[in-house]
């Protein structure tokens, strides 16, 4: 069953490499982040579960040790998903979402259990987004996920999507379901103005509403603010 989570944004800028000179203003979110993941350890889970925003190429199941890097964002950089080992056969890339969530469990030394990824299309239906977090929820073992994923990309006149007045109303809807742990809040969420907003972690969190179905976790909102008109949210559930 899922006995913790952790919510952290999946912009490559998170990586200082990528980031360059804007790297300190994001310094908040990565320590916000560290904090999240610090929660997932003490959790002593079985299995981590990462979920992430995927375009078609990097949609369905990463194993442990499956690679990725940030040379399409112009960094020779790479990382690998959890402890797999040299030997583990070559296959697709990560998709930058889990990626990132690599980068940021090398950063703060992930060790706790064997670690797996999930990449899932924006498209995707608000229920299949429940059903599938249903089935890692109703696993056996002690699982924890690593859910990334950005609000609206909307907040701004600078922002990506240029400024929509229902960004703010929508990332604040986001914040309070993952402050409080709202799983019907998730839930509920309008895959159509999500999609009109950016806001790219919309499947992801509703992966996770899925896999919360009947725990009543605690919620603690870690981050909520808007760097470069983007929403990005750390939230831990346990």
């Amino acid at each position: 069953m899922l006995v913790a989570a952790a919510v952290c944004p999946c912009p490559p800028l998170l990586v200082p490499e990528v980031a360059v000179g804007a790297a300190p203003e994001l310094d908040p979110v990565r320590t916000a982040c560290s904090d999240a993941l610090a929660v997932l350890a003490a959790a002593r889970v079985d299995r981590l579960v990462v979920v992430g925003a995927a375009e078609q190429s990097g949609r369905g199941p990463h194993p442990e040790g499956a690679r990725g890097s940030f040379r399409g964002f112009g960094v020779d950089l790479a990382v690998r998903l959890g402890r797999g080992g040299a030997d583990t056969p070559a296959g697709r890339e990560l998709p930058p979402s889990l990626a990132v969530a690599a980068w940021l469990l090398e950063r703060t030394g992930w060790s706790g259990a064997p670690v797996e990824g999930l990449g899932v299309g924006e498209p995707l239906a608000a229920e299949r987004c429940v059903e599938v977090g249903r089935r890692i929820g109703g696993a056996a073992e002690r699982v924890a996920l690593l859910v990334m994923g950005d609000g609206s990309a909307c907040r701004t006149l600078k922002a990506p999507g240029y400024l929509d007045e229902r960004a703010a109303p929508f990332d604040a809807a986001v914040a309070r379901a993952l402050g409080a742990a709202d799983v019907e809040a998730l839930k509920a969420l309008d895959a159509e103005l999500a999609h009109e907003l950016k806001a790219a972690g919309r499947a992801p969190w509703q992966v996770l509403a899925g896999a919360a179905e009947g725990t009543a976790p605690a919620g603690a909102l870690l981050y909520d603010d808007a760097p470069y008109g983007v929403g990005y949210f750390v939230a831990t559930w346990s």
